[in-house]
């Protein structure tokens, strides 16, 4: 795995990764992605928003940088070093995809700051993944102050209602997933119903729920609580 630092003019390696602020990855099999173009404008939407920086020209770059050969699961950054802002590029080997995910269910609260921004709140979802895992699950399940479902830590959720695909309202505190817009776009276009409302954990406990993210895709959604 190769970390880079745009320099302006092209790419440098870089030894300190420094405080990574801002992050944006998505799955490239053989030079080919899914909607990476929606990835590279959160990514720089992101940067403008928070830090008043331009991210049109590291993003284009990067994905020069981008082998087309294998599989591989780059990592756009905005990170602190040196009491400045910098952009890096993170090549990493994309790992083995999987089909179901377990999910958990935190003692507490969704804790983030900056829910609709990926990468304040890595950290944080960092340990709940390993509590997650910590508790025989793969994913954490974001719920809100309120009681109602967000998303997972690294996922965004899913769940069928008969025939009707639901979500999250785009104005609860969730993260404009890339993927999520993907497939809810994609069943609108095959007449497929679309709901979006809140509910709590014990109602997903029957039902068929979808956790989605650019790296695997669709995975089932296993209550494991």
């Amino acid at each position: 795995m190769t970390r880079l630092r745009w320099t302006g003019d092209g790419f440098a390696p870089c030894q300190d990764q420094g405080e990574v602020k801002i992050i944006d990855s998505w799955l490239v099999t053989e030079g080919r992605a899914r909607a990476a173009d929606a990835h590279l404008r959160r990514f720089a939407e992101a940067c403008a928003e928070q830090y008043g920086v331009q991210a049109e020209r590291f993003a284009c770059a990067a994905m020069t940088r981008i082998p087309a050969a294998g599989r591989w699961f780059p990592r756009l950054e905005l990170a602190a070093a040196d009491g400045l802002v910098c952009f890096q590029l993170w090549l990493r080997r994309a790992p083995a995809l999987g089909s179901a995910v377990r999910l958990w269910l935190p003692p507490e609260p969704d804790q983030r700051l900056h829910p609709r921004v990926k990468g304040p709140d890595l950290a944080y979802l960092n340990r709940l993944r390993d509590a997650a895992v910590k508790a025989n699950a793969d994913e954490a399940m974001l719920v809100s102050a309120d009681g109602y479902v967000l998303e997972g830590a690294t996922t965004s959720l899913l769940w069928w209602r008969g025939n009707t695909l639901c979500a999250p309202p785009a104005e609860a505190a969730v993260l404009p997933s890339v993927t999520r817009a993907v497939l809810l776009d994609a069943a609108a276009a095959q007449d497929i119903a679309v709901r979006f409302e809140l509910v709590t954990p014990a109602e997903l406990r029957d039902a068929q729920v979808w956790a989605v993210n650019a790296l695997h895709g669709i995975r089932a959604g296993i209550v494991a609580f």
